[in-house]
């Protein structure tokens, strides 16, 4: 035996030196590092406590009384998912800035000195090398109108030049000119071009982050609400299971007592235990499960894992009452018409459809701009005085000149120089504009179709919430029902069982029965509260399922390129509920734009428990001039499939592409 265990010990040795040689040869790998102290207090918020003992009772945290609306009172304050949407109009402000900033005028300016020395190239010039010192100075203005699409430009130009061409008049020689150029398109471009185009569609676009951030809200809120009945329904059911161990642990007691005084046998005792046993079992799932609820409720009213009630015992004390009546169908539907965010988020797509049309109809108009230049000149400076005819000569005088001289002949207007132009361009045979337009013309009907499409689906998505409602009543008033008989029954087979009428198999399953009976009606009861919740979400935007789906679908991107007076510039495209868009247009200067945009897939349902369902919409966040909007719809979750639990999990499927709905 003794050499057994120095065997056993020496292989033990063994392993470890290979274990720590083979660890030394490797080179260690990477690991993130959290701080002890935070990891203590996330083990903290859940209950345990790092290096204890798992037989000694975990303190108990504080316990904080919570009301509902205090709960949704703290998800507005806290939540992060609606901290994030906030911030998403502020975003757009900048855009919007960004471009009206294009409006205003740019000044521009130029300070440069310069030295040429070359060999002369004639005996004209004179001289060995020839030495010609510039000294410039210039200033000047432009601005794109914000009506009409017009530019204009204004520059003031300045040269002082120091030469030793025998030829010259003037040195040094000082140089003005005053110079004004206006473009102005008379068709393609007046009414409306790509910039405008842009600032009306990222106006809308701020528009609709005001509507996504209000759909985040109410689907956030709507969550808070289920996640706290959930709380409420999980800590009730661990009372109706802690009732039932104390139901059969009585029994126990009552049994080993029976058993003393020889009227029942010990068999019964054991069968009595065991189902004692069994209820400790499904009391500690059930008591997990309410601390899972409280976590998903912890995750939508705080703020993050310092916020004081992330580690605090919630203690929810409000319960689920029968009196509310919800809004007759009639009064739902009409809220729903006029207050669905996912139809006003439509209506809105519809008009940035609208206005990329209107720059598409644009585009198909010939290019007929005014193009005007308008110039004074002057000159001054030392005027040299040559003997003879004056060309060649020797300089035997000099006229002092300079600046003022030149600023005279531009005040006096004695040397303008003006240019007007009428600038037409039009393409000869087909015009791919009038085809993206006609294009764009059958997508702006698909929209106004689709719209009508979902203004039946948000219909029927009412229409079946109040069914909800109303088939989750009838489920409360049967579930009062028989849990009234079940606990009648289990009071009879005690009564039965105390006389040597009934044995101690139907008492327990009298007990089982009781059971399953209230945790049959708080089921029913959470669930028709949350079908409450439900019913007057579905009156102010989209959740998708209750037995009902619907795909998603997009709409055709309308942005087309247009002309611009210096560099083509891209304009925003986008598209309807979700989809990519993806865009492209030139411009008549030098640039191409080309740009995407994105939205997002629509999620479907209400949250269960141990469900954290993401809220979502599109993010019109793209750039780039035309294109086609290829959608990516969602296949709604299918609702009340119940699980082995007493929790009714909902399954949801993942986006795929295409208009699919099961």
């Amino acid at each position: 035996m003794r050499s057994t265990v120095h065997l056993v010990a020496a292989a033990a040795v063994l392993s470890a030196v290979l274990a720590a040689s083979v660890a030394g040869a490797q080179p260690p790998a990477p690991r993130l590092v959290a701080s002890d102290a935070h990891v203590a207090e996330l083990l903290q918020a859940v209950g345990a406590r790092p290096g204890t003992d798992p037989q000694q009772p975990a303190i108990e945290p504080v316990a904080l009384p919570l009301q509902l609306e205090q709960a949704v009172a703290l998800a507005l304050e806290k939540n992060l998912d609606i901290a994030v949407e906030r911030l998403n109009p502020a975003a757009l402000d900048f855009s919007l800035a960004a471009l009206r900033a294009q409006y205003r005028p740019s000044l521009t300016s130029v300070i440069g000195n310069s030295s040429v020395v070359q060999l002369p190239t004639s005996q004209l010039v004179g001289g060995t090398r020839v030495v010609n010192d510039q000294l410039t100075y210039n200033v000047g203005a432009q601005q794109v109108s914000p009506w009409g699409g017009g530019s204009y430009a204004v520059s003031f130009n300045n040269r002082r030049q120091d030469n030793n061409n025998a030829f010259i008049t003037f040195n040094p020689q000082i140089n003005t000119t005053l110079q004004a150029s206006i473009v102005q398109p008379l068709l393609r471009g007046f009414r409306t071009d790509n910039l405008r185009t842009q600032l009306v569609i990222t106006r809308i676009n701020r528009d609709i982050s005001e509507i996504q951030l209000r759909t985040t809200v109410i689907n956030t809120l709507a969550e808070v609400r289920n996640a706290y009945w959930d709380l409420v329904f999980a800590n009730q059911v661990v009372d109706v299971a802690r009732r039932s161990l104390q139901l059969a642990e009585k029994l126990v007691e009552d049994n080993k007592i029976r058993v003393e005084v020889g009227t029942l046998a010990p068999i019964d005792v054991v069968q009595a235990e065991a189902e004692a046993a069994n209820r400790r079992q499904t009391l500690a799932q059930f008591e997990a499960q309410a601390q899972t609820a409280e976590l998903l409720l912890k995750r939508l009213i705080v703020s993050g894992t310092e916020d004081p009630n992330w580690s605090a015992r919630l203690d929810p004390t409000d319960r689920p009452t029968l009196t509310e009546q919800p809004a007759s169908l009639e009064d739902a539907l009409r809220n729903a018409l006029g207050a669905r965010t996912d139809l006003s988020e439509s209506k809105r797509n519809l008009d940035i459809t609208q206005a990329s049309l209107s720059l598409l109809k644009n585009q198909t108009l010939p290019a007929i701009n005014v193009v005007a230049n308008y110039g004074l000149q002057g000159i001054g400076g030392t005027r040299l005085i040559r003997e003879g005819t004056g060309t060649g000569g020797r300089v035997v005088d000099a006229v002092p000149g300079g600046f003022t001289d030149a600023l005279g002949l531009l005040r006096d207007r004695e040397y303008p120089t003006w240019t007007a132009q009428l600038q037409i361009a039009y393409p000869i045979g087909a015009n791919p504009a009038a085809a993206q337009y006609e294009r764009a013309r059958l997508g702006l009907q698909q929209s106004r179709t689709q719209i009508r499409s979902l203004e039946l689906q948000i219909a029927a998505e009412v229409t079946n919430a109040r069914l909800q409602v109303d088939a989750n009543t009838k489920r409360v008033d049967a579930s009062q029902v028989a849990r009234q008989l079940a606990e009648r029954r289990l009071d009879a087979e005690q009564s039965k069982f105390e006389v040597g009428l009934s044995t101690n198999f139907f008492v327990v399953q009298a007990q089982r029965d009781l059971q399953d009976a209230e945790n049959t009606l708080l089921r029913a009861v959470l669930d028709y509260q949350q079908s409450l919740v439900d019913f007057e979400r579905v009156q102010q935007t989209s959740r998708g399922g209750a037995g009902i789906s619907f795909a998603g679908t997009g709409n055709t991107g309308t942005v087309a390129g247009a002309t611009g007076t210096a560099a083509g510039t891209g304009t925003l495209g986008t598209g309807n509920n979700g989809g990519t868009n993806v865009t492209t247009g030139t411009g008549t200067g030098t640039g191409t734009g080309t740009g995407t945009g994105t939205g997002g897939t629509v999620f479907g349902g209400p949250p269960r428990i141990f469900i954290l369902l993401p809220t979502s919409g599109p993010a019109f966040m793209p750039i780039g001039i035309g294109g086609t909007n290829f959608d990516t719809g969602s296949i709604p979750y299918i609702n009340a499939i119940p699980s082995i639990s007493l929790f009714n999990f909902s399954t949801r499927t993942l986006p795929l592409i295409g208009a699919i709905s099961v």
